[in-house]
């Protein structure tokens, strides 16, 4: 049997076995990608560019749309490559960078994400403290912590991962590298230290999920009890989104890592997979963008300047003609 030493690379799962259907994925995937591109490059240069949105709550924003960026940058354009030229072949240390990558920026996303619960819970329950509590050092900091607790969580899952003896073949049934895939191929037994590992990770991301509900069960009671309407309808507009998102995510990673055997299919670990690395990244910037007025003023001021611009450099180039 082939063990780790022996493998130079590893075969992906495809998204289709016939030639017309790898096409046509090829050029789903491509366009959401793109719309992915689009939608969290839009989002940080709003936040970057407009000063009204130089806050704590917008800079977690724009940190969550570089880190859904990153996300889905780090499994889309493979698959597409390999859809689009008919292969399956990842190398070696391509498999554990991606794999290293995408731990990496989905820790720091359900990081980023319970922070972002917290400064929520702040701004409604303790306004007055807000400022002491929420200044830009400590936003700074927290944002570092999440990033610094992705780097952390990948570098140990990956190594921990890699080191194990592969004796089962080289053929991932995924169409990127995952874990649990990858301990399918590992010796009888070998695997025992990642699988504590994997439980010691989902402990502390129930912790998360537990710390997330409660504050915002804090924070749905201190809205209720608001006198004003509009009051009411702003804290909902910047609560709810942020609730989506963190919904949107756990449902689908959770199912996807938490699902009984029997169910562990290729083509449903496929559908999950695309759930919960593909799907929150693309439509994050859709469901922050849709009730939330500031967010989408700005992005409306970023279109119209780069239509300008557009606009503008034909005419600027046939006058220095």
């Amino acid at each position: 049997m082939p063990n780790s030493s022996s493998i130079s690379e590893f075969l992906l799962l495809p998204l289709a076995d016939m030639r017309q259907l790898q096409l046509l994925h090829f050029w789903l995937l491509l366009g959401i990608y793109l719309a992915a591109l689009l939608g969290n490059g839009l989002i940080s240069t709003a936040v970057a560019c407009d000063r009204r949105l130089h806050t704590p709550m917008y800079f977690f924003l724009l940190n969550l749309a570089l880190l859904d960026l990153g996300c889905i940058s780090t499994t889309l354009p493979k698959a597409m490559a390999n859809a689009l030229w008919d292969t399956r072949a990842i190398s070696y240390a391509g498999c554990a960078a991606q794999l290293f990558f995408f731990l990496f920026f989905i820790s720091a996303e359900y990081s980023l994400l319970t922070i972002m619960s917290y400064d929520r819970y702040v701004a409604i329950c303790k306004p007055l403290h807000y400022g002491t509590l929420m200044d830009s050092r400590a936003s700074a900091t927290m944002t570092a912590a999440a990033w610094g607790t992705g780097v952390l969580n990948s570098l140990l899952h990956t190594a921990s991962t890699f080191s194990l003896p592969l004796c089962q073949g080289n053929v991932v049934n995924q169409f990127f590298c995952e874990i649990p895939q990858i301990l399918k191929l590992s010796c009888s037994a070998s695997y025992l230290r990642e699988v504590v590992f994997i439980i010691f990770t989902i402990s502390l991301g129930f912790g998360c999920f537990v710390f997330i509900v409660v504050s915002y069960v804090q924070i749905f009671m201190a809205v209720l009890r608001m006198p004003s309407e509009q009051g009411r309808h702003k804290a909902f507009s910047t609560c709810l989104p942020h609730l989506a998102v963190v919904s949107l995510f756990l449902s689908t990673a959770f199912f996807a890592y938490l699902k009984p055997p029997s169910v562990s299919l290729p083509s449903i670990d496929l559908v999950l997979a695309l759930l919960y690395s593909v799907v929150p990244p693309a439509l994050n910037p859709l469901i922050y963008s849709m009730r939330n007025t500031e967010v989408k003023d700005a992005v409306r001021k970023v279109m119209t300047k780069c239509v300008s611009l557009a606009v503008s450099c034909p005419s600027f180039q046939i006058h220095a003609l």
